[in-house]
């Protein structure tokens, strides 16, 4: 007995240290990570980082905090990948964060100070002779007058003086190939030239004197260009470098790359005011809802008839006709989504080949907005009805028999059994799915993505935008397919109002699913 307890107590001692030997090591990487973000100025990453691996190893090392063990990965798997990148998109909607604007005013203004110009008249012609032992000796020419350097180490980053000479050249002249090999160790060294200006080498065969473009003043913003004495300073309401004159006011072009700024309200009000804008976006939000709208209603229809045709007794081959009705939702959309684009091909495709050798019709589908939506309610028809189709099957088993066998006592006829018993037994419970997927094809991003592209584009829009394009797909092709350089914030504001309409759907969908359960 005393042997069993003290086994037992061995081994939850060493479980004990394994554990704190882990947690220790994780704290360590992870903190390590944090400090990492926090040097490349990604505070708010830094900061999520340390939330959840203290909040882990907190859970994880007190014994009072057991029963949050099987909660926590759920939870910080939420926070990681739902909350964080919801407050982020909210985050930047109130920015001009773009593909102009994306670094910080910091590294913006280092970028400006790193910038070079050469100096007239400063490029020096050079041959390079090797000597023993890894020595090497600069020859240097300009407009006829010749220099040389002492005799150096390769591999000494020294700084050197060039002497004017008419020393013959000693060793043996370095090849091309030599120069190319050690052009990062030759661009490391710093010669001086006979004026006191500092060389660098700016070409296999030159060096030259490079200085800086522009000088930080006292302000600590303000900028001076040493070429031509011009002032830039930052516009912090457009987040870019600009010129000012005199009076300090902001004159000339913006000046890239820019910096990313607090905008405000400015996104969302671009929306609704901005004519190129505000078009596009509300003729796309009518289509969402629309489109959104129909695909619930048609999808609904047809399922459920199919649904009412395949439960019906008399009908033979039963199993046969479900298993060829659901076979659509076996096969995954993107794939069903290509073939039918090829089928709808204007040139190529079978449905136009068979229309045109019927009745004599070569639809547009790709180029007329009115027909190109019309193919995607079909498209997605038929993607979406045995979905319905597996639910309603499964409801008509719930209606009691003897509802139709009392319709049949009255002379009801199946049309009326259909509609006066079946479809408001049935809506009930189908309410909250069809809320469901009203929601889903709301997003329903691949779909257009992979049929349409949103083509065909709207005239006069300022950004890209398609007549068939939903929301999101508006969204996606604002961040990511911008002419003029992709506008996540204008994205990010369009992608907040998202939310907010599935969102309240969401909730529509529990007040419903709550009140059907009282």
């Amino acid at each position: 007995m005393d042997l069993t307890l003290e086994s037992g107590q061995s081994l939850s001692t060493r479980a004990n240290w394994i554990k704190w030997i882990v947690l220790t090591l994780i704290s360590f990487v992870a903190g390590y990570a944090v400090v990492l973000m926090y040097a490349q100025n990604e505070t708010i990453f830094a900061l999520l980082t340390l939330v959840i691996v203290a909040s882990g190893v907190v859970i994880f090392a007190r014994e009072d905090t057991y029963s949050h063990r099987y909660i926590y990965p759920g939870i910080a798997a939420m926070v990681v990948f739902i909350i964080f990148p919801l407050m982020y998109t909210i985050g930047i909607a109130f920015t001009n964060y773009s593909g102009t604007n994306q670094l910080t005013f910091e590294r913006v203004q280092k970028q400006f100070l790193s910038k070079t110009y050469q100096q007239p008249n400063s490029v020096y012609q050079f041959e390079l002779y090797q000597l023993d032992n890894d020595q090497i000796q600069l020859h240097f020419e300009k407009q006829g007058e010749r220099y040389s350097t002492p005799v150096i180490n390769l591999s000494a980053s020294e700084k050197v003086t060039l002497a004017s000479t008419t020393l013959e050249k000693t060793g043996e002249k370095a090849p091309l190939r030599f120069i190319i090999q050690n052009r990062k160790t030759l661009g490391q060294l710093t010669i001086i030239s006979s004026d006191g200006f500092p060389l660098t080498m700016s070409g296999l065969r030159e060096f030259s004197s490079t200085t800086p473009l522009y000088e930080l003043q006292e302000d600590q913003i303000t900028l001076v260009s040493l070429l031509d004495g011009s002032v830039l300073k930052p516009n912090m309401e457009t987040g870019f470098y600009q010129n000012i004159d005199e009076n300090g006011t902001f004159v000339g072009r913006e000046i890239s790359p820019g910096f990313v700024v607090s905008t405000g309200w400015d996104n969302f009000t671009r929306i609704f005011l901005d004519k190129g804008i505000q078009g596009p976006f509300i003729q796309i939000f009518i289509w969402t809802v629309i489109f959104a709208g129909l695909t619930v209603l048609f999808t609904l229809a047809l399922g459920l008839v199919l649904a009412s045709i395949v439960q019906w007794d008399e009908l033979k081959g039963k199993a046969v006709y479900r298993m060829l009705l659901i076979l659509p939702y076996a096969v995954p959309a993107f794939i069903s989504i290509l073939i039918f684009k090829g089928l709808f091909n204007q040139s190529f495709g079978e449905i136009n080949q068979l229309l045109e050798g019927m009745f004599n019709l070569k639809i547009n589908w790709f180029t007329d907005p009115y027909m190109a939506k019309t193919m995607i309610l079909i498209v997605n028809t038929w993607l979406g009805y045995p979905y319905i189709m597996i639910l309603c099957m499964g409801l008509l088993k719930s209606i009691p028999t003897d509802l139709y066998e009392a319709s049949a006592i009255d002379g009801a006829g199946p049309i009326d059994n259909f509609f006066k018993i079946t479809l408001p037994l049935m809506m009930k419970p189908l309410t909250p799915l069809l809320i469901a997927s009203f929601a889903f094809n709301f997003n329903n991003f691949v779909l257009i993505q992979l049929l349409t592209n949103g083509a065909p584009d709207i005239i006069g829009s300022s950004t890209p935008a398609g007549h068939t394009d939903l929301l999101v797909s508006y969204t996606y092709r604002i961040a990511f397919e911008g002419g003029g350089g992709q506008d996540f914030g204008l994205a990010s504001a369009i992608a907040t109002l998202i939310f907010i309409v599935v969102g309240g759907l969401a909730l529509l969908n529990l007040r419903v699913s709550k009140n059907q359960q009282a």
